[in-house]
């Protein structure tokens, strides 16, 4: 078999969804749609949160962390497929694939931690309230946040590093509509021992740890709600939980049906359909499920409406500014 050392390959081929023809024109339309949707309903978000004083709180502040990285990690990839299908250039560099793949990583190591932290901020808040505010200072989320950003960044880089240093086989198609590592390491030729290793161990650090932080941490949760006799209370905290929970749910359930399997037994179509899932679907599905089960949320993102339609009406009845009404009246 012929084999080419990695740095002399040009590009690769990302061959994901070229197989249906006929189909193209309605993925182009569905992902198009569900893009614009990730970005207006994360961006929303990240605005509701940042013009409301009320929501200047942790558990907010770590919300707009996501918001923001599912901004980044959904422009990461859907960009790149759009372009895929409405030219029918399935090309991409090889130095574009290590990035795209480097970025990805980054950013998926960024939702494991920001999801751990937010149940860890749930279980201070509901099981320690007496310590909340003494635990969850502003100084504290903000080293939490930068913690995860460069922990990922560290992580993903040295992944990278050695995918860069991997030989591969004469055919260079993808079967993937982005540079994702199982697919990659099936078409190594080089010895892979070494990078899997290292890729387990950081599974190990990034994966099972921060879902066994969650894990625990709703555990303690769960005991302390069944305590409370207030059965109204029970619900707030329900509501509060259940979309953090959602999110966890879809999110690690499709990451370890992809990633905590052997390459060998890799199903390049079942890795693009759970693919599709939590670099498409969960990015727009997240701003919904916190936005819908939470009151605060939806009164915020209300006030933001409000004030839009206010500011538009002040600019059409510039003569009211005349008789000195400089503010918005709500109803």
């Amino acid at each position: 078999m012929e084999v080419k050392n990695q740095s002399s390959i040009s590009d690769f081929l990302l061959l994901g969804f070229s197989e249906h023809q006929e189909q193209q024109p309605l993925l182009f339309g569905l992902f198009l749609g569900m893009y614009l949707v990730t970005l207006l309903g994360n961006l929303l978000i990240i605005l509701a949160i940042g013009s409301d004083q009320h929501l200047h709180t942790p558990m907010y502040f770590f919300l707009a962390n996501l918001s923001f990285v599912d901004i980044c990690f959904t422009c990461t990839i859907v960009p790149k497929v759009l372009v895929n299908i409405h030219t029918q250039q399935h090309t991409i560099s090889h130095t574009g694939c290590l990035l795209q793949m480097y970025f990805f990583m980054t950013l998926t190591l960024l939702d494991d931690f920001l999801l751990a932290i937010m149940a860890y901020d749930r279980y201070v808040a509901i099981c320690l309230p007496l310590h909340y505010t003494m635990v969850m200072h502003p100084q504290c989320c903000l080293l939490l946040v930068a913690t995860s950003w460069l922990c990922s960044n560290l992580l993903a880089f040295s992944l990278t590093l050695q995918m860069a240093q991997l030989s591969f086989c004469a055919s260079c198609s993808i079967p993937h509509f982005f540079c994702d590592v199982p697919p990659l390491l099936k078409l190594a030729c080089s010895d892979t021992h070494t990078f899997q290793v290292t890729m387990l161990t950081e599974a190990i650090l990034s994966g099972i740890i921060p879902l066994t932080c969650i894990l625990v941490s709703y555990t303690h949760i769960m005991h302390t709600i069944l305590r409370i006799p207030s059965a109204g209370r029970k619900h707030k905290v329900f509501s509060t939980c259940g979309s953090h929970l959602t999110v966890v749910t879809v999110f690690y359930g499709t990451l370890f049906l992809v990633y905590f399997q052997p390459s060998s037994s890799y199903s390049a179509d079942f890795g693009v359909v759970a693919s599709v899932i939590y670099t498409m679907v969960t990015p727009m599905l997240n701003p919904f499920i916190y936005s819908l089960r939470n009151r605060h949320v939806k009164g915020a993102l209300w006030k933001l409406f409000s004030l839009g339609k206010c500011c538009t009406r002040e600019r059409a009845l510039p003569q009211s500014r005349s008789l000195g009404s400089s503010k918005c009246i709500y109803n």
